[in-house]
């Protein structure tokens, strides 16, 4: 006979980076329907919903609600990093498990979330070492205003500069703002050689469409030392495939790295095969196992271990192993041009790789 198990998810359906959570979600559920359909699990999931709006101070509230009300152990959701921060004290209060499936930027590993998407050594890093041998070392980078935006930025920083690079500016904008003459200005002014893309949502939209029209203006043809290049190419670690529609024509072009493309229209786009993957994760840890989801996640990856269960998640840090993939936005779908083998995650970059080597400089002398 198969036992119920409870599960939460904590995404917003308005706010200013909806279309990323609506993916998630779809993404929940899919992988919700494949558990209860398959014959051979002797669970199924039954979900309890709900909506934060957008708003940073409703996660926890709601986060204690699932947990404490309804007294489930696993909650999926949160897209930005600030929610997922503000969801971790109530989840270590009443020994909850988060299952976060958009990519981050690393420097954290709670026993209380399983990290299923990308940290920088998995995304970010590989995506700059691709990219600087093609178009330069003269880098703008741009982000929102909030911990994914900060930390994307000194790590690039850091791995730019080790490459004999330049960073040309720093920018933020707070979520949701779109008020970029400032910062489209510096762009037409520095013409930097790539620029590092880490806004999320209509901000994001808004600079990739503002962008389109610099590209437009005379002068704005760039060539890189080793032939042609896009004029100001964009590079994305956190642009899905579940934002190409909101973003529009203005997104063609722009570089994206992370652990899967959709190959097909009906894909959720990473995010939304996390998110699948999260909840068959789960599945397969609590299988064979009553009670199994009343235990710490720890507990449960060292169950697995024990029983010879290759969880795709690190049972010290609990971030999953993933490819490296870079893909490029044509004609309104991800083109793979780099494939990586699969990599775990270290989150606190403790392994520094060697940086790319920096291009020769020719010198005339007398």
């Amino acid at each position: 006979m198969r036992r119920d198990v409870a599960i939460g998810i904590l995404h917003s359906a308005s706010g200013p980076y909806t279309a990323l959570a609506m993916v998630a979600r779809a993404g929940i559920l899919r992988g919700v329907a494949e558990v209860n359909a398959d014959p051979s699990r002797d669970l199924s999931f039954t979900v309890h919903d709900r909506d934060p709006e957008g708003r940073l101070d409703r996660y926890a509230p709601l986060c204690r609600d699932l947990l404490q009300e309804k007294g489930l152990r696993h909650i999926f959701g949160c897209i930005t990093s600030s929610s997922r921060k503000e969801v971790i004290p109530e989840l270590e209060r009443h020994d909850g498990v988060l299952w976060y499936s958009a990519p981050y930027e690393g420097f954290e590993a709670s026993a209380q979330v399983a990290y299923m998407h990308s940290c920088p050594n998995q995304h970010l890093l590989p995506l700059l070492d691709w990219a600087m041998p093609r178009f330069g070392r003269r880098v703008c980078l741009v982000g929102s205003n909030y911990i994914w935006g900060w930390e994307i930025a000194q790590i690039a920083r850091e791995r730019i500069l080790a490459c004999g690079g330049q960073i040309l500016s720093d920018r933020y904008l707070p979520i949701g703002d779109t008020a970029l003459d400032h910062i489209i200005a510096e762009m037409r002014a520095l013409r930097p050689d790539f620029i590092v893309n880490s806004l999320i949502g209509q901000s994001s939209y808004t600079f990739l469409a503002r962008l389109a029209e610099l590209r437009t203006e005379p002068g704005a043809e760039t060539a890189a030392a080793n032939g042609s290049a896009p004029a100001l190419p964009v590079l994305s670690c956190n642009f899905t495939e579940g934002e190409i529609a909101d973003a529009g024509p203005a997104a063609e072009g722009l570089i994206a790295a992370g652990p899967h493309f959709e190959t097909g229209a009906d894909g959720l786009g990473s995010i939304g095969e996390m998110s699948r993957l999260a909840v068959l994760e789960l599945a397969d840890l609590l299988q064979g196992k009553p009670g199994a989801e009343d235990l710490p996640m720890v507990e449960l990856l060292a169950q697995a271990a024990r029983q010879g269960h290759r969880s795709r998640l690190d049972g010290e840090n609990q971030h999953a192993r993933q490819p490296v993939v870079v893909a490029e936005l044509r004609d309104g779908r991800f083109q793979e041009i780099l494939r990586l083998p699969e990599r775990a995650a270290d989150p606190y970059w403790t392994r520094r790789e060697a940086p790319v080597p920096a291009r020769p400089v020719l010198r005339v002398v007398p």
